[in-house]
C-alpha cells in the first residue's frame, strides 16, 4: 500500500487515498456524513491480512530488543481485574525478560509512541495527518487471553481502533450527558455502575476496524482462546472551534484595543454597586445599560478579529505536532538527504550544491510548510527536522525576507509541478537561487533531477 501511494506525485491524493483504504468499504464522504463526531463505525472485514506489515507482535519484541524502550516514557504496564485499574511499571529501561514476564502473568501492554520504534507506522501516520489537518497519532495494545488492562473510560481524540492480531472482544457506551458529547478532555476511569447498555457489542478480529468519537466510554477485554494486538490510531485532539477561538479572541481584543478608543473607555465608577451575583435579581436601569454595552463590545469585536492569522497561528501548532515525511529512494535522490557530499581522498568531496536558473524544483509535500506574519517578522515553519517522538524537537522556522512570500506562495500554489527556479517572482536571480538554495538545504525543496551523482 505505501509503496502503491508513493507513486501518487501529490501528498494531499496520498492522504486522501490512505484515508479511503483505512475506511474501506465504507466511502469517506458517508463516513463523514454519518459517522464522524456522530456515532461509532464498525467494520468486519473478514480478511486477516488487512493491516499486514503495519505492526506485529515481532515488532514490539525487536522494540524493546533496541534498547530505547523506556517504562512509563515510551511503555506503559497495566492491569484491570475486579473493577481496579493498576499501573505496574518500574523504572527504567523495558527488559525483554521483564516486559514478558509481565505479558505472562496478565498485564497489558501499550506502546505509547510505535512510530519512534517502526518506520512502516511513522510512514503511515506521516501520511495519514495531512488528510486530517491535525496530528495523527498512535498507540498499540498488547493483551493477553482473558485479561483487561483499562478501566472503561473516554477519551479526547477521534480514535480508529485497528485490530492487527487475535480478537477482542469491546463495548462502547454513549456519553452519560450532553456535557460529555465531544469534552476537550479525558475522563478518569468509570466504574461498571456508572455505565449504562452499550450501543456498540462486538469482538474485532484481525482486519477489522472500530471508529468512536471523542466521549463515547468504552472498553476492550480479551476472550479466554486468543491475545489481541491493536493500534489505535487518533487525531483531532484540541482541534474544535472552541479552541480556534482561544486563539482568535485574544488577538481580536488586542487589536480593539490599539484600534477603537470605545475598548478604552473606563469602566463606570459605581458599577460594582449594581453589578454581580449579588446584584443579579436586582431591576436597574445601570444593569441593563452596563449588559448592553457589553455586548456591543463583543459583538463589535468580530471586525477586528484575525482570522487567517489565527489559523496560521493553529497550522504553526500543528506543523510543530507533525512527523518528519517519509522520503521515497527517488525523493532522497532528489533533496539533501541524498547529496552525495562525503569525505573521500583525503578531503570532503561533492560539496557544493550548484543550483542554477534551470535547475527545476518543488516542495517535498504540500503540507509541510507554513508561512506565518508575525511580530518578529515573516516566519516559515516546516516539519523535515521534526523529530519522531512528540515534540522532542523545539518548532523549526526559518526568518524570511518579506519579498520572499510571493515566491513561497508559487511554490504552494505550483504543487505538485515542478517550476524552474528562473521563475521564481524575486527581483533578482542572485535572489532566486539564494532562496532556493536555503529550501533545499532544509529538505523543503527536492529538485526534478539529482544535483550530482556519486
Amino acid at each position: 500500500l505505501l509503496r502503491r501511494l508513493a507513486r501518487l506525485e501529490d501528498s494531499r491524493q496520498r492522504a486522501a487515498e490512505l484515508f479511503r483504504w483505512l475506511l474501506a468499504p465504507v466511502a469517506p464522504a458517508e463516513f463523514l456524513g454519518r459517522h464522524w463526531e456522530r456515532a461509532p463505525l464498525l467494520l468486519r472485514r473478514g480478511d486477516p491480512g488487512y493491516y499486514a506489515g503495519l505492526f506485529s507482535t515481532a515488532d514490539f519484541d525487536a522494540a524493546l530488543r533496541g534498547g530505547e524502550v523506556h517504562f512509563g516514557t515510551h511503555l506503559d504496564v497495566t492491569s484491570y481485574a475486579e473493577g481496579v485499574r493498576e499501573t505496574h511499571n518500574p523504572s527504567g529501561r523495558a527488559l525483554p525478560a521483564v516486559v514478558w514476564d509481565f505479558y505472562q502473568n496478565g498485564c497489558s501492554l501499550r506502546l505509547l509512541c510505535p512510530q519512534a520504534f517502526s518506520p512502516t507506522v511513522w510512514h503511515f501516520l506521516s501520511i495519514l495527518q495531512e488528510q486530517f489537518g491535525s496530528m495523527a497519532g498512535a498507540n498499540t495494545y498488547l493483551t493477553p487471553p482473558g485479561t483487561q488492562g483499562f478501566a472503561p473510560h473516554y477519551d479526547d481524540i477521534e480514535a480508529f481502533v485497528l485490530q492487527l492480531e487475535g480478537k477482542k472482544h469491546w463495548r462502547v457506551y454513549r456519553p452519560r450527558t450532553d456535557a460529555e458529547v465531544l469534552p476537550q478532555f479525558s475522563s478518569a476511569n468509570l466504574t461498571q455502575a456508572e455505565l449504562g447498555e452499550p450501543v456498540l457489542e462486538t469482538v474485532l478480529e484481525a482486519g477489522d476496524l472500530l471508529y468512536f468519537p471523542r466521549g463515547f466510554i468504552h472498553q476492550g477485554d480479551c476472550l479466554p482462546d486468543a491475545h489481541s494486538l491493536h493500534i489505535t490510531v487518533s487525531s483531532y485532539q484540541r482541534n474544535s472551534w472552541g479552541d480556534f477561538l482561544e486563539k482568535l479572541l485574544p488577538a481580536a481584543l488586542q487589536m480593539a484595543l490599539e484600534e477603537d478608543v470605545e475598548y478604552r473607555r473606563g469602566l463606570p465608577m459605581d458599577y460594582l454597586q449594581y453589578m454581580g451575583v449579588a446584584n443579579s435579581d436586582t431591576v436597574d436601569a445601570r444593569r441593563t445599560a452596563f449588559v448592553e454595552k457589553v455586548q456591543s463590545l463583543i459583538k463589535k469585536l468580530v471586525d477586528y478579529a484575525p482570522i487567517d492569522a489565527a489559523v496560521d497561528q493553529r497550522a504553526k501548532s500543528f506543523l510543530h505536532d507533525c512527523l518528519p515525511p517519509v522520503l521515497t529512494q527517488s525523493e532522497k535522490a532528489q533533496s539533501v538527504y541524498g547529496f552525495p557530499a562525503r569525505w573521500q581522498d583525503g578531503g570532503p568531496c561533492n560539496v557544493d550544491i550548484l543550483i542554477t536558473k534551470d535547475t527545476e524544483v518543488r516542495l517535498l509535500r504540500h503540507g509541510i510548510v507554513r508561512l506565518c506574519n508575525e511580530e518578529a517578522g515573516v516566519m516559515l515553519y516546516y516539519t523535515t527536522e521534526n523529530s519522531r517522538v512528540y515534540h522532542k524537537e523545539e518548532p523549526k522556522f526559518l526568518e524570511l525576507d518579506p519579498e520572499y512570500t510571493d515566491s513561497i506562495e508559487f511554490l504552494l500554489s505550483s504543487y505538485p509541478n515542478y517550476v524552474s527556479v528562473a521563475n521564481l517572482p524575486c527581483e533578482t536571480l542572485e535572489e532566486k537561487i539564494s532562496l532556493a538554495t536555503l529550501l533545499f538545504e532544509k529538505g523543503i525543496l527536492t529538485t526534478k533531477k539529482p544535483l550530482a551523482k556519486i
